[in-house]
């Protein structure tokens, strides 16, 4: 399988990045079209690999009402650290005071919580929880390739059809958020990857 030409739409430097993970995770060229078109998606364009945690206080009120008031939103805005701390403190298999920043979503899916830290160190052997920035400078897609393999995304990708993608869509990201794009980048790097 030549994949070099994904250049046309992704930066060089994920070439390597997929030469990294093709032996281990992904098989075909239908799976790696479906995978790279949602990394690209996630990443917009592999380029955020750390999630912005910085919200003023009508946008926390809209993105998180379950843990932001009125009465307590101000206490939050703007402040990145804390709005992880509050919205992913003591979940996740965060325990620490900071663990919610420390473990925010970082890769080209945004790996988040110390749980699914360890769960990535210890199925790649990839040490990662004394220092998580790691997974956003050196590993974002293993961290996604991963995520890939472990929720068996591989089994849904039996073609591109607007339903097959919409599958995808959903495991990779919980909903159908940015559909059209995803769909369109599959069809793109199906073209692009050469059997």
């Amino acid at each position: 399988m030549n994949y070099q030409r994904v250049v046309e739409i992704a930066p060089e430097r994920v070439i390597k990045q997929i030469e990294s993970v093709m032996s281990v995770f992904i098989d075909e060229r239908l799976e790696l079209a479906h995978f790279l078109a949602q990394c690209h998606h996630e990443s917009m364009g592999f380029k955020k690999v750390v999630e912005n945690m910085n919200y003023s206080s009508a946008r926390l009120l809209q993105v998180f009402p379950k843990y932001f008031k009125e009465e307590n939103v101000q206490l939050f805005a703007s402040n990145p650290q804390r709005i992880a701390n509050k919205v992913y403190g003591g979940r996740m298999g965060n325990v620490k005071p900071n663990d919610g920043w420390d473990f925010r979503g970082r890769g080209y899916f945004h790996l988040t919580g110390r749980a699914n830290y360890e769960l990535f160190e210890k199925g790649t052997g990839l040490k990662v929880l004394d220092n998580p920035s790691l997974v956003a400078t050196l590993y974002p897609m293993e961290s996604a390739a991963w995520f890939w393999r472990r929720n068996k995304i591989n089994e849904l990708c039996v073609d591109v059809t607007d339903k097959t993608v919409a599958l995808v869509t959903r495991k990779v990201q919980g909903g159908r958020l940015g559909l059209k794009e995803r769909k369109e980048l599959t069809h793109k790097y199906l073209e692009l990857i050469e059997k």
